[in-house]
């Protein structure tokens, strides 16, 4: 019995999304099995009548993962707006199509997987969707004398200890990569298990501010905010909310950067201090990520209030250049040194948030914690932790960057930059510039790093009573911990008994934060993004007190 190629691929279709009952085996010229496995057929005009049908839900976008489970379609001339008849009903005549083999594009292919879909919207059963509900975080309050007043506060989002007096000023701090859109589409195989319209951008800036809005933090420090969008919407909307708002765009033609945002009844801007970790010069830094480093001053009633440094960055993703990633924090760590540094030595207290691209104990980790870093034997793809293996990777050279970078191995500059003055004294700018590009003696260059912070993470990274990790982003192919908020923290007095208040001296003190959730949790409302959640990254969130 004779078929046409339209009918060979309708039976194909059919028996793969469940219909196979309805078949005979004797109807195939050759047997069935093979049929389903593993087939390909040309595919041209037939796909375009697929688009928003029933196999729509769980189409591929093409480039990524030829044996994944979901049917692969690739056209050049793939119509949006084609509302098809219902393809898979029997008896339907196709006639306005000759399907004959002369007419058909070797380019264009369908590819029918073992995977079989099982669940209501087509998703694979692996990430099938449980509900489409919301999880709840609640507030983790840090401090004996809010931790009473927990239960109801949870509700409201508000500490009622915050309030500014004379001697403590409190203020809240959110960090969120919010998921640059163009990033969104060119990383597409990252989303498969979400539905297409949760991705689109005009329903995802909404659900953004509208998280913006619920959490009302005295400062935002977001990563991945596309350039156009910030123009456009993002910057607008969040001066309509009081904010007062500084972005830095990453060099090269990426479309995205790093903003901080603070509100104005809180904070008075003093400087503003952008960081390109791209250097032309020096073959390492190649690569355009960006860090931003702004000096606040709180409003406080008192006339003198020390300043605050806020920093943000989104250090390199690629897991195997450990290299790159340690350079770029030694940058960020030397500007914030520079902004922070004061005449009598000390610094203004620092919070320090961004995605590191580094997970909990990791060396990167580790020595932002620690303040050191002996990297002599390390291969460079454990630097961040994401590696499992470092099999075939190289050392770690020493040192890690070249002297004419300029910074120390204490992360810090090893010389005041000279600002540029205009040629009335030759002789002084020369003497000046000279002064400032001595590098230092390869003798004295060891592999142990410093820096001079004593920062602490607002998060512990694991839950407390089962030691499940915390997860900060979950998308198809990992869930971890990649973001953080660092902060310098006030020393305890260890002289008082047990149960006294602490006493703290210099820094910040830590209120409370918003709970983290595991990748099981995530999983529960279909992972990052999904309805209510319009990043592959959790907003962290957290309080603290300057006390004077």
């Amino acid at each position: 019995m004779a078929f046409s190629e339209y009918q060979l691929v309708s039976l194909a279709l059919r028996w793969r999304l469940g219909l196979q009952r309805k078949l005979r085996y004797s109807m195939f010229p050759y047997p069935l099995k093979s049929l389903g496995q593993d087939w390909t057929t040309p595919w041209e005009d037939l796909q375009k009548y697929c688009w928003r049908r029933h196999i729509s839900s769980c189409l591929r976008w093409p480039g990524h993962y030829s044996r994944a489970p979901y049917p692969y379609f690739s056209s050049r001339h793939f119509s949006l707006n084609c509302r098809p008849p219902f393809l898979f009903e029997s008896g339907m005549q196709f006639q306005y199509y000759n399907w004959r083999p002369d007419h058909l594009s070797n380019a264009s292919l369908i590819h029918l997987s073992r995977h079989v879909m099982t669940s209501d919207r087509d998703e694979p059963s692996s990430k099938r969707r449980k509900h489409q509900g919301t999880i709840k975080r609640n507030w983790e309050y840090l401090c004996s004398h809010n931790k009473e007043n927990t239960k109801d506060l949870e509700d409201r989002n508000v500490d009622s200890t915050c309030e500014d007096r004379e001697d403590k000023f409190d203020f809240s701090v959110m960090s969120y990569n919010i998921l640059s859109q163009d990033l969104l589409e060119d990383n597409s195989h990252l989303y498969r298990h979400c539905r297409r319209p949760v991705l689109h951008w005009s329903f995802r800036f909404p659900n953004i501010l509208k998280e913006i809005k619920h959490f009302d933090a005295d400062v935002l420090c977001l990563q991945e905010v596309q350039e156009d969008h910030y123009g456009t919407e993002i910057r607008p909307s969040l001066e309509s909310l009081g904010y007062h708002c500084e972005y830095k765009m990453k060099t090269g033609r990426k479309p995205d950067g790093c903003a901080i945002c603070f509100k104005h009844s809180k904070f008075s801007l003093l400087s503003v201090n952008p960081v390109e970790f791209c250097r032309r010069d020096i073959p390492l830094l190649d690569r355009d990520n960006i860090g931003l480093v702004l000096l606040l001053q709180p409003k406080m009633p008192r006339a003198a209030s020390p300043s605050i440094c806020i920093a943000n960055t989104h250090l390199l993703y690629n897991p195997r250049r450990g290299d790159i990633k340690l350079t770029q924090l030694a940058m960020l760590l030397a500007e914030i040194a520079n902004v922070t540094h004061r005449k009598d030595g000390s610094s203004c207290p620092i919070v320090m948030c961004g995605d590191f691209n580094s997970v909990p104990g990791s060396p990167l980790y580790s020595f932002i914690k620690e303040g050191k870093l002996n990297y002599e034997g390390l291969a460079i793809g454990k630097v961040s932790g994401q590696e499992q293996s470092s099999r075939g990777q190289r050392i770690l050279s020493i040192p890690i960057w070249p002297p004419n970078l300029g910074i120390s191995q204490n992360c810090v500059y090893e010389a005041q930059q000279v600002p540029k003055v205009e040629k009335t004294d030759s002789d002084v700018t020369q003497a000046q510039q000279e002064k400032a590009e001595v590098p230092v003696s390869a003798d004295k260059v060891s592999s142990h790093l410093q820096h001079g912070f004593s920062l602490s993470s607002v998060y512990s990274h694991y839950v407390p009573d089962t030691g499940v990790p915390e997860v900060t982003t979950c998308h198809s192919q990992s869930a971890i911990t990649v973001d953080y908020i660092f902060y310098t923290a006030k020393e305890e007095n260890t002289a008082q008994g047990p149960g006294a208040e602490v006493a703290l001296v210099g820094g910040l003190k830590l209120l409370a934060r918003l709970s983290l959730l595991t990748e099981q949790d995530l999983w529960t409302v279909n992972g990052l993004p999904n309805e209510h959640n319009s990043s592959d990254h959790l907003p962290l969130l957290a309080k603290f007190r300057l006390e004077l």
